[in-house]
């Protein structure tokens, strides 16, 4: 397989309902779509991160250039286009693991097209379909997120995952159990808003049962969350901080964390998100996928990988409803609290060429340059 033409597609679409977290709040998903074309298929993915740097360190304008300029023409060298063949390809790149994803699950879906094999037999899937949990912003008033709360386990799923920050913690996960009970799986997202100096604060969040606490200090601290577990009974569970599937080890190693949220785009593709899942799956933590918003296009991926065997917590795989009015792919809708698993070749979804159409921005030719 050889390279022939990568494209970005600029999308935005807007949001059901705004969106917030200790980081800012989001309207409108914007991002782009990485289109592949080989001699042999074509491929599509999508990239993670948003116009700005705030919850990560990459941006839409800046992975572009760093594809086009860094890491397509390392691709574009090899004697043959293997998606194996992206990680060690673009190695000698720091960093940019967004941008390395996007590329290499392009290429992933046009070689498994090409093979017409699904991405969930690649990557080792054992479930057809997977529960679906969703993640609640900050709101604001208690009335308010007690209705979306109520709403979605209406809609049918199965865990609910509260986003906090300091002054909106303890009431919320509090108003959330009186409300629905001790047997709603419930775990709040802290997106590194703590310090270790809120550890007594945290520590009464113990009381409610949580499935558990997640990134609740700084990322890439370590050492910190360790000492943050040592005083908690609720699971620790790190998402920013694990990088790759190493980073996930010193932190089991360390027991700074009791669970791992892998999300594919921030360790630099499935690949590599697939070690991180068998890392952790042989030491019994439990792995769960997460979410960065993603349209349809991310959000078929990302099924794949949440139907692992070590992924036993629900994920934020929701469904296209739960952000989107019209998603730029036939939309995914939840069926007893499951999302199904795409078992049609490559990640098992394209866009639809009219729904794209409406939300195109514009569009950049990134390969040839």
């Amino acid at each position: 397989m050889k390279l022939a033409r990568v494209e970005a597609v600029h999308i935005a679409i807007p949001l059901v309902r705004p969106f917030r977290t200790s980081f800012g709040t989001m309207t409108t998903k914007d991002t782009f779509l990485l289109h592949v074309v080989t001699d042999g298929a074509e491929g599509w993915s999508e990239f993670a991160g948003d116009p700005e740097p705030g919850y990560c360190a990459e941006f839409t304008a800046g992975a572009q250039i760093v594809l086009r300029d860094f890491l397509l023409p390392r691709i574009a060298a090899l004697p043959a286009l293997d998606a194996a063949l992206v990680g060690p390809a673009t190695a000698p790149v720091k960093g940019h693991e967004l941008a390395k994803a996007a590329l290499e699950t392009a290429v992933l879906d046009a070689q498994l097209r090409s093979y017409g094999m699904p991405l969930a037999t690649y990557l080792g899937a054992t479930r057809e379909r997977v529960p679906a949990g969703v993640s609640v912003g900050i709101k604001p008033t208690l009335a308010a997120l007690l209705d979306d709360v109520e709403g979605y386990l209406a809609e049918g799923y199965v865990r609910i995952k509260l986003k906090i920050e300091p002054g909106w913690d303890l009431e919320p996960v509090r108003a959330v159990r009186e409300r629905f009970g001790a047997a709603l799986p419930l775990q709040v997202d802290a997106n590194t808003a703590y310090t270790l100096a809120d550890a007594e604060h945290l520590r009464r969040l113990d009381e409610f049962g949580l499935l558990l606490v997640e990134e609740p200090l700084t990322e890439n601290n370590l050492h910190a969350h360790a000492r943050l577990q040592w005083r908690l009974a609720t699971p620790v569970c790190l998402d920013e901080s694990l990088h790759n599937a190493r980073d996930t080890a010193s932190a089991i190693a360390m027991d700074a964390c009791r669970a791992v949220n892998v999300k594919p785009a921030r360790v630099g593709g499935f690949l590599e998100a697939r070690r991180v899942h068998d890392v952790a799956h042989a030491h019994g933590v439990p792995v769960w996928c997460g979410g960065m918003l993603e349209t349809g296009v991310g959000r078929a991926a990302n099924l794949a990988l949440a139907a692992l065997p070590g992924c036993t917590l629900p994920g934020d795989t929701s469904a296209s409803a739960r952000y989107f009015a019209e998603d730029v792919t036939e939309p995914f809708v939840l069926v007893d609290g499951h999302l199904p698993v795409p078992r049609t070749p490559g990640i098992g979804v394209a866009p639809l060429p009219e729904a794209l159409a409406r939300f195109t921005k514009g569009r950049r030719n990134l390969y040839p340059a």
